[in-house]
């Protein structure tokens, strides 16, 4: 008779896991701000990689940034501003955007609707590297 154990768990190698329920990080900028952390130094504990659902209101905006990390944005509703030295981007529901490590940047949403997002960063967020402009 066969085991019931998947062949990959018998050999001790990796196997899938589920995140159940993502974790309620704070946020910087001038309103509140949800963020829900799905894969990152909160809630996996994983510092390579950090993926989370951002919604921001009208009007938000949070202090500017170089961070050592790549970020990568892709806005499902609404239109997120990202300021950069040469300039702005409206990135707008359906497009995203990437800035790289050691580029500065400004993210809002000044539109009436706000925005709700996914952002990817490589490697994981943390204050600690985000390095934001004192105000």
């Amino acid at each position: 008779m066969g085991s019931v154990w998947p062949q990959s768990h018998m050999r001790n190698e990796p196997v899938p896991t589920i995140i159940e329920k993502p974790t309620r990080v704070e946020a910087a900028g001038n309103i509140p701000k949800l963020i829900d952390e799905y894969v990152g130094r909160v809630n996996s504990e994983d510092a390579s990689i950090s993926i989370a659902h951002m919604r921001s209101p009208s009007g938000w905006t949070e202090p500017g940034q170089t961070p050592e990390f790549a970020e990568y944005t892709v806005v499902l509703r609404g239109t997120l501003r990202v300021e950069h030295q040469g300039g702005a981007l409206e990135v707008h529901a359906g497009q995203a955007v990437v800035t790289r490590p050691g580029e500065w940047v400004r993210y809002s949403t000044p539109g009436a609707d706000g925005a709700e997002y996914i952002a990817v960063c490589i490697p994981a967020f943390s204050p600690q590297t985000v390095h934001r402009d004192r105000e």
